[in-house]
C-alpha cells in the first residue's frame, strides 16, 4: 500500500518506517527536514504538520491508502484543528486508514480506563492532555459524518531501543554508577508501559484490521506496575542491585525538582499521577499479545550499551535530595 507516515525520523515513527519498508509498502515521510535517514526507498515531503496551508500544499495531488499521524509538537501543542485540518488535506476516496498516535493521556486522569470511557474535557489544565482528547473527538465525529475510516491508538509510556527520552537510561546510569536512587514518597504510584515494537506491531495491524475501523485501542502491557517495581525491573535488566532512598515527594518539589527537569530525580516525565488503562479490546479484536516487560527491557538494555545515547550525567540535584535524607533509616536495598 501507499502509506504516509507524518514524522518518521524519531523512536514510533523510525521503527514504523522500518517495518512497513519491511513489509513492502510504498511509504513516504511528511517532516519539517529536507533529508531523511531512509535512503531512495522512503519519499520525503516537506511541510511543518502545525503549517495547515503548508500540508496541504505538500500533499496536493498525492494519494495515500494510508496515514500515520505521529507528530505532536511539544512547544507549540498540536491541537484538534490542525490534525482535522491534515485530515482533509489527505482525504478522498482512496484513504482507507487515518490512524492517529494519541496517548492514554487523553482520558486525562483515572485507573482502569477502557476505551469506551470519557476522554479529558475540552477545558483540562494540561495543553497535551486537552488536545489529544480534543483531536480524538475531532477525528471521530469526521468518522460520524464523512465516514472516515480513522482508528486512535492510546499508549502510556512508550520504552524500548532508541528512546529519545531520559527514562530508562536515567535508572540504568545510576544503577551502573553504582549510586543510590532517589524513590519519590511511598512508591507506590502506578506506572504502566508499551514496548515500541508493540505499539508499531499494532499500528501495521489496524492497517489490515477491517474491525479497528472508527475504533480507539488501549497498546499497553496488561499489568501497571509501582513506581518501586519499575526500579526493580530495570535493575534486573541490567543485572544490578538497586539502593532505593525513600524522599518525600513535596521535599523533592520544594528543592526544585521536577518530573520534566531540568533537576530531574525519577526519569524524565515518571513521576506524574497515574492514568492506567485496560487493554481486552485490543486482545481481542487485534489479537495483541504485548512482549513481557522483563524481555521487552532486556532488549532495549542491549541498545542503550550498545549506544550510550545520553550525555554524562549531573548528579547535583540529586546530591543534594539525598543529603536532607535521614541516613541509614531511608535507605532499602532491592531484592
Amino acid at each position: 500500500m501507499n502509506v504516509l507516515v507524518i514524522g518518521g525520523t524519531l523512536f514510533v515513527g523510525r521503527l514504523l518506517v522500518q517495518q512497513l519498508v519491511k513489509a513492502g509498502h510504498d511509504v513516504t515521510i511528511l517532516h519539517r527536514k529536507p533529508k531523511h535517514p531512509f535512503g531512495r526507498k522512503v519519499g520525503n515531503l516537506i511541510a511543518d504538520r502545525n503549517d495547515p496551508d503548508a500540508v496541504k500544499a505538500a500533499l496536493a495531488g498525492k494519494k495515500f491508502a494510508v496515514v500515520f499521524d505521529n507528530v505532536y509538537d511539544w512547544e507549540r501543542g498540536t491541537t484538534a484543528s490542525h490534525v482535522e485540518a491534515t485530515v482533509r488535506a489527505a482525504a478522498g476516496n482512496h484513504l482507507q486508514r487515518y490512524i492517529f498516535m494519541s496517548s492514554v493521556a487523553a482520558y486525562g486522569d483515572g485507573l482502569n480506563h477502557h476505551e469506551g470511557d470519557a476522554l479529558a474535557p475540552d477545558d483540562a489544565a494540561d495543553l497535551y492532555v486537552r488536545n489529544k482528547a480534543m483531536s480524538e473527538r475531532a477525528l471521530f465525529r469526521l468518522h460520524q459524518r464523512i465516514k472516515l475510516p480513522v482508528v486512535t491508538l492510546r499508549p502510556p509510556f512508550i520504552y524500548g531501543p532508541e528512546n529519545p527520552y531520559y527514562r530508562e537510561a536515567f535508572f540504568w546510569d545510576r544503577l551502573r554508577a553504582g549510586r543510590p536512587l532517589i524513590l519519590p514518597g511511598d512508591g507506590r504510584r502506578l506506572m504502566q508501559f508499551a514496548y515500541v515494537h508493540d505499539l508499531v506491531w499494532a499500528c501495521l495491524r489496524v492497517m489490515e484490521e477491517p474491525a479497528a475501523v472508527g475504533h480507539a485501542f488501549n497498546i499497553a502491557n496488561p499489568r501497571p506496575v509501582s513506581q518501586e517495581e519499575a526500579v526493580e525491573a530495570f535493575a534486573e535488566a541490567c543485572g544490578k542491585r538497586p539502593q532505593v532512598v525513600r524522599i518525600p515527594r513535596q521535599r523533592i518539589i520544594r528543592m526544585g525538582g521536577h518530573p520534566m527537569g531540568p533537576k530531574l530525580y525519577f526519569g524524565t516525565y515518571f513521576d506524574i499521577a497515574p492514568i492506567t488503562q485496560v487493554i481486552a479490546k485490543a486482545q481481542r479484536v487485534l489479537k495483541f499479545r504485548p512482549v513481557p516487560f522483563a524481555d521487552g527491557l532486556k532488549e532495549t538494555y542491549k541498545w542503550y550499551v550498545r549506544h550510550k545515547p545520553f550525555p554524562k550525567p549531573d548528579y547535583e540535584f540529586e546530591d543534594e535530595v539525598l543529603a536532607s535524607a535521614p541516613q541509614p533509616a531511608s535507605l532499602v536495598v532491592g531484592r
